[in-house]
Parts: C-alpha cells; sequence; structure tokens
C-alpha cells in the first residue's frame, strides 16, 4: 500500500455563475490529496494520512477520498477548521491564496502519527504540508521514523509566496526529507529553485549525491525525465488542450508510484536497481495521466481506463 501524508485542503475555483456572476466554487484539493486520489483511480492500492476536520468541508474531502477507493482509516481527525485556498487562473497556470491558520491540516502533532502495518509499503510526503509547524515538523518525524524500513518519496511542490519569510527553515528541511527520501520528484522551476541555475541532469545527481537514488523532472509542457547516477531518461509529453495545471504534476506522481508498484519495484532494493523499462514506463504513464488531468478543469486525475 502507498501512503500519501500531507496537506487535504479545499480549493475555491474560479467560476461564472448563471447569472453570469464571477464566483468561486468548492473543490477538495492539496497536492498530496491528489496524488491519494490519483492513486486509488489508477488501480493501485492507495491511503491517506493528514489532518482532516470533522466540518461540513472536512466531510467533502473524506467523502472524495472514499469515492476514488483511497483508505482513509488513517486520517486524524478533529474539529478544528479545514484549510481553503483561493486559486486565481491566468492562462491555466494556477497561482494561490491560503487559509491556514489553527486549521486541522496545519495543526497535526506527532501523537497524531499512526503505527504502520507491514502492507504500507511507500511514504509519498510533500506540499505546503512541509511549510508550517507543526504539521511540517510532524511529517517529517514521520519520514525520519520510517524511512528506514519503507520507501519515501519526496515532492516538495514548492509555494514560493506560501513561504515567504520562512524560507531558511524550509530549505532546511527539504534539504533534510530530500537526503533520506529514495524517491525524489521536482518540476524544473522547483530544482532551479533549490539548486540554482545549470543543466537539469547536473543538478539533479547533485542531490542524488546526497542519498535519493532517483529524481523524477517535469518540464511543463515539454515532458519529463528521471535520472540516476547512470541513467539519464526522457519521455515527451502528449499533445493536448489544457484547460487548467491544478493537479497535473500531482498526477504525475501518482503514474509514476502506480508504474512502480506494477512493476514490483517499490523495495529498498527494487528502488535502487531501476531499469531503463522500469523509469520509462513510469514517466509515461505519469505523463499519460497528467495530460487528462491538464485537460480538464481543476484537480481532476483519470481513472485506469480513461488511459
Amino acid at each position: 500500500m502507498i501512503l500519501s501524508c500531507g496537506e487535504a485542503l479545499i480549493d475555491m475555483l474560479p467560476r461564472t455563475s448563471t447569472l453570469g456572476e464571477a464566483c468561486f466554487a468548492p473543490y477538495a484539493g492539496g497536492a498530496v490529496f491528489n496524488t491519494a486520489i490519483a492513486l486509488g483511480r489508477l488501480g493501485a492500492p492507495s491511503a491517506f494520512f493528514s489532518g482532516v476536520s470533522n466540518d461540513m468541508l472536512g466531510e467533502i474531502l473524506a467523502d472524495t477520498l472514499t469515492a476514488s477507493k483511497v483508505d482513509t482509516r488513517y486520517l486524524a481527525r478533529s474539529d478544528r477548521p479545514t484549510t481553503v485556498a483561493f486559486v486565481k487562473l491566468v492562462n491555466g497556470q494556477a497561482t494561490y491564496a491560503f487559509y491556514d491558520e489553527g486549521t486541522a491540516g496545519r495543526m497535526l502533532a506527532e501523537a497524531d502519527l499512526p503505527d504502520l502495518p507491514a502492507e504500507v509499503s511507500t511514504l509519498f510526503l510533500g506540499g505546503i504540508s512541509l511549510v508550517n509547524d507543526p504539521a511540517a515538523s510532524t511529517y517529517e518525524a514521520l519520514q525520519a521514523r520510517e524511512c528506514g524500513r519503507r520507501v519515501t518519496m519526496v515532492d516538495p511542490n514548492i509555494r514560493p509566496g506560501f513561504i515567504a519569510g520562512k524560507e531558511a527553515a524550509y530549505r532546511a528541511r527539504i534539504g533534510r526529507m530530500l537526503a533520506r527520501a529514495d524517491i525524489v520528484k521536482l518540476s524544473d522551476e522547483d530544482l532551479h529553485w533549490l539548486e540554482g541555475q545549470g543543466d537539469l541532469t547536473a543538478l539533479a545527481r547533485a542531490i542524488l549525491t546526497r542519498g535519493p537514488k532517483v529524481v523524477f523532472i517535469t518540464e511543463g509542457a515539454k515532458g519529463a525525465r528521471a535520472v540516476t547516477a547512470t541513467q539519464d531518461i526522457f519521455v515527451a509529453a502528449r499533445k493536448v488542450a489544457v484547460v487548467d495545471t491544478v493537479g497535473a504534476g500531482d498526477t504525475f506522481n501518482a503514474g509514476v508510484l502506480a508504474a512502480l508498484h506494477q512493476a514490483g519495484a517499490l523495495t529498498k532494493a527494487g528502488i535502487a536497481a531501476l531499469s531503463d523499462a522500469s523509469l520509462t514506463e513510469a514517466l509515461s504513464l505519469g505523463t499519460r495521466a497528467a495530460a487528462v488531468t491538464v485537460s480538464r478543469a481543476g484537480a481532476n486525475p483519470p481513472w485506469a481506463n480513461e488511459l
């Protein structure tokens, strides 16, 4: 089972009312939440861990997980409110305004960490849940506790506006978590934010020297690549009409993990010895699934039969 650990929130997406007025509509979301949903829809054994409210919006989150075949037994429920993000779209590209103080997700503490059975082979962590304490330290503690016996994958999904004023602490945390991870996923923009300018493969290999076995890099409409110490494999993106990019990277992550699960590679030894064919299939499923997501509004990952 793949346990996605991180934020669950309500995206308020811009819409037009029946009267022609600009308005916002609520959709279940959050980067890590989206990955859990996409994994469930792709047929991988998916579970989700986060702080989720008992309020009306929290019920939307829990019901959305269940509808996409995601195991909800690890949710830490509380009476705190749900995180809300208002989304602005410009030419299909999303920017966010987050409302996160005192929420069920933000206030997640180490006392909320679940005991994990042997069936959980892999932890996926990332997103804005790694920015603000106490939740950020809680997720880092979970990775530190489990990384010796389970595969961990980290995608920081960096939002510079969300980390303003906290950059030093955030960079330090991400540095520690990437070093513990077996799999790292970064967009090309994230990679440059962390490592500076330069060749993508060379920058990725600098990260590999700190501990990970493979780095996946998404390059927007171009496609995606996988970099190991000896391999550099690129798969071009499918050409589609883009509605918006909400959830694209999250869906890519799910495609990668689902393909590695199907290949029986989600073990420490398996990740350390990925073949060209396994990496190519992971990139292919990731890019194909993401292409469906960007072709429709909001974070709406595909089901396996849509591929």
